[in-house]
């Protein structure tokens, strides 16, 4: 039995930025992890991993498809799926070496094992019970399924075991068309497989902007991927999907190899004790919260996956330092307008703020600056101008609201916008900033001069 300042639960994003962050403030802090490294989903089974395929599948596209046209000439290279996966796990196991050294130089306590909690401010890990002022739930989520799917991650696998396939399937169904079904059909698919993709809806990535989703999936399509939208998928057996068109309620299906269930993700947090705590709960399992993480047990907080909003690791970051702020006495905050989103497939796609469907139903007025990459020298020059930045402001006050960007490294373009946009910034003040040339940057300019006398090279 030890007494700690804060435990947390969870050594993700959320759990361990929120550690890190506690112990900086003076606080003497444990984490309670049962894997057999730290990071969590993110860095063991999801966000890294995925990451590291994305960019070997492109660049073997990039070998296939334009290393001639450049003169790179010879022959092309083939996959060695073997080597690939172990590359794969070279990146996963540098980074989480890398947080356990982060524990070590913060003097952060690890209790290995999975935590449990028998009454407030305690937290049981095996036959041991560890006493905190504070307790943080950063226990994430884990994938959500569908009635009639029964997952063994052989033939139906949820992204965990399509990232550890024992060989590249010739055909793959991927059930759910948001960011995880997405860029995990974009890796298979650039080896060589015949993906379909299966959505419910009548669009791809369910909330992004209207026009982002129907250019991305074009741009996907031109790329290999099948897509059937308006599908509701009935049940799965074995490779064989079977779905119902919504459009006229006829039958239809489609046999695979690897059937993926990519339909989001829901909180984890069974086994922890919640109910018996009488922890108060929110919609689709998620633990309530006020404005500053704090549950309705004292000395217990939730972040996270585990809590309202977007499941997305960056969130929880913000979060986790923002609760450990909490802890220490301190004013913590999350700009929840403020939180970027990416899928990084090539192209990546990122949003930040509002879209054009959501500002049209609260009625707001607003203008559009959009500049397309195919202006964009740099982008011509590596062949991705595809796609297009957006940038939504304010019709009267000319404040940015929103920004949609589809094109080559739109994942670290968004962040301009984002810092714009945390400090109140207008789509004039984005103009005015000069912008290095050759830079894709550039295209992020264009669209906020769009918004306002005109883009330069559109």
């Amino acid at each position: 039995m030890a007494d700690f300042d804060a435990i947390i639960l969870g050594a993700g994003p959320g759990g361990y930025v929120c550690a890190i962050r506690a112990a900086q403030l003076g606080l003497n802090v444990a984490v309670v992890e049962g894997r057999e490294t730290l990071g969590g989903t993110c860095l063991n089974v999801g966000c890294i991993p995925s990451k590291a395929l994305l960019n070997a599948t492109h660049q073997l596209h990039e070998a296939h498809e334009n290393f001639a046209k450049m003169g790179l000439m010879g022959p092309a290279p083939t996959v060695d799926w073997g080597q690939m996966q172990a590359y794969k796990q070279d990146v996963v196991n540098g980074n989480t070496k890398g947080i356990e050294f982060l524990f070590k130089k913060n003097k952060i306590t690890w209790l290995k094992g999975w935590g449990t909690l028998p009454a407030p401010g305690q937290v049981k890990v095996g036959d041991d019970i560890h006493t905190a002022k504070h307790i943080v739930i950063a226990t994430g989520s884990e994938p959500a399924t569908l009635p009639g799917v029964t997952i063994d991650e052989k033939t139906v696998v949820t992204s965990t075991g399509a990232l550890t396939l024992p060989s590249i399937p010739k055909s793959m169904v991927v059930i759910g068309a948001g960011v995880i079904g997405l860029e995990m059909g974009s890796v298979y698919a650039r080896l060589g497989t015949k993906v379909t993709v299966v959505e419910y809806l009548d669009a791809i990535t369910p909330g992004m902007d209207g026009e982002v989703a129907k250019t991305f999936q074009r741009i996907l399509t031109k790329q290999g991927l099948t897509f059937v939208l308006g599908a509701a998928v009935q049940k799965v057996e074995g490779g064989t999907v079977t779905y119902k068109l919504r459009k006229d309620d006829s039958l239809a299906s489609l046999t695979a190899d690897v059937v993926l269930l990519a339909t989001g993700r829901k909180p984890y947090t069974a086994g922890l004790g919640l109910d018996l705590l009488g922890v108060e709960m929110g919609p689709r399992g998620t633990i309530k919260t006020d404005d500053h993480f704090r549950t309705n047990i004292a000395g217990l907080y939730a972040i996270g996956d585990a809590i309202a909003g977007p499941m997305l690791a960056h969130k929880a970051e913000d979060e986790g330092m923002a609760a450990a702020e909490v802890m220490a006495g301190r004013s913590g905050h999350v700009n929840y307008g403020v939180i970027p989103g990416v899928i990084y497939t090539t192209p990546e796609v990122a949003n930040v703020g509002a879209t054009e469907e959501q500002l049209k139903d609260q009625g707001r007025a607003y203008k559009v600056g959009k500049f397309p990459f195919m202006g964009n020298a740099r982008a011509k020059a590596v062949f991705q101008a595809d796609g297009f930045v957006k940038i939504l402001a304010d019709a009267a006050t000319d404040r940015i609201l929103g920004a949609h960007i589809i094109g080559p490294s739109a994942g670290d373009l968004i962040h301009e916008v984002c810092v714009a946009m945390e400090f109140g910034a207008s789509a004039q003040d984005l103009a005015l900033t000069c912008h290095a040339h050759p830079t894709y940057s550039e295209a992020v300019r264009e669209a906020a001069l769009a918004c306002g006398d005109g883009a330069i090279h559109a």
